[in-house]
Order: C-alpha cells, then structure tokens, then sequence
C-alpha cells in the first residue's frame, strides 16, 4: 500500500507542478508565452507521462475525481478511497508550495489568482456558477468514459496513457476560459492555499461537481458502454 500511496503522491506532485507551474511560470511569460494552449498541453504531458511511470503501480489516478469513479464502476477497492486522497492532496500541495516559492523569486511576482479555479469574477471568461458547475461535471464525467474505455480489457494495451493524456489536454482547451479547468480536486485545493484571491471559497463547487461528474460518467459507462467484461 505504501509503494501506491507513494506513486499517487509523486504523481499528483507533477501534475500540479507541470501542469499549474506552466500556467504561473509560463503561459504569460514576455514573447514566449505559451498561452492556453501550451497550458492545456502541459496538463495533457504530466499524466501521460506519470500513467507510464508509476501508473502500474497505482494505476496512475492522480485525482481523487478518478478514484471516486473508478471505485464506482467496479475498478478500484473503496477500502483504498480514502487514503488514495490524502495522498493525492498532500503531493499537489507540496507541489504548489515548491512552485509557490520559486515563483516568488521573481522581482516584484505577486500570487494573485496563481492558476487557481473560479466562476464569477474568478472565471476567466466571467461565467457564472451554473455554467462553472455544468463545465465540470460534464468534463470530468466525459474523462472518466475516456479512462474506463481506455483500460477496459479489450482496449489496445500500452496506449491508454496516452489517450488519457490527450483527453486531459481536450478538456483544458475546452474549460480554460469557464472555470480555468479543474476536473481535479487536488488540483484545485493545492493551489487555493497560496493564491490571493476568493478562490478558497468557491472551491466546494470544485469538489461537488468533479466528484458528482465522475460518479456520472462511471454509471454511463456501466450502463450504456461497457461490455461487461471483467476489468
């Protein structure tokens, strides 16, 4: 159990730091910004490249979003649930502190909203907490179909890593501009520690609707896609 809860930790670790780093350290950078796209890509890159890491040792959830979904379409043990989250937070906090403190090296660096998520005067675009809850809940539910077709028994072996990545990437160049993407509660609350705004208290909704959006899309997948073969 220590060897997964350890590859859950340093995998949610790159996640929040490749994947937030480049949206703080990055995408606004003078000239060589590499904009919501280059974000997008970046999040995409960091669970590709942890799935072929140390995803045979966990099986690559980085999220406690995926955990809950896995568990409720018969692929992982609710027993582990928990503990799988707290190791999922705990790596993307200290991921956000280490990025935190370079980033404060920079002359005159303030935290503001320091990739954090948010509806209202949050949201990049300013759209509202319906549309911010309607985001998440239908992209989180549509990842957690992309994973489970993706390790479903009769899926092409070794590409799911991939597929997963590129799904990550798809949903962040969708949602940017709504909620700044999350579809990940340890993403979401490690970088609300350290940003300067209200983003500590909008992150219920950034708990409620992956959770909720996971939840629906394990029973879509239950009920409408799956073969029934055993995982």
């Amino acid at each position: 159990m220590i060897k997964k809860l350890s590859a859950e930790f340093f995998g949610t670790f790159w996640l929040v730091f490749g994947g937030c780093g480049s949206a703080v350290l990055a995408a606004g950078f003078p000239d060589l910004g590499i904009g919501f796209v280059g974000v997008s890509l970046a999040f995409g890159l960091t669970v590709l490249t942890m799935a072929y890491a140390v995803g045979p040792i966990s099986g690559g959830h980085f999220n406690p979003a995926v955990s809950l979904g896995l568990a409720v379409g018969g692929r992982f043990s609710w027993g582990e649930l928990l503990p799988y989250w707290v190791a999922q937070v705990l790596g993307g906090i200290l991921a956000a502190l280490i990025l935190y403190i370079i980033a404060s090296g920079a002359p005159e660096w303030t935290a503001g909203g320091f990739a954090t998520n948010g509806y209202g005067q949050l949201s990049p675009g300013g759209y509202g907490l319906m549309a911010a809850l309607l985001m998440e809940i239908v992209m989180t539910a549509a990842f957690l179909i992309i994973i489970l077709g993706a390790t479903a028994p009769k899926a092409s072996a070794g590409f799911a890593p991939i597929a997963i990545g590129l799904g990550l990437t798809l949903i962040h160049l969708v949602s940017i501009p709504v909620t700044n993407t999350s579809v990940n509660p340890a993403r979401s609350t490690a970088v609300a520690f350290f940003a300067e705004t209200g983003a500590m208290g909008q992150l219920w909704l950034f708990w409620v609707a992956p959770l909720a959006g996971a939840a629906i899309g394990a029973l879509i997948w239950a009920a409408l896609l799956s073969d029934g073969d055993a995982s």
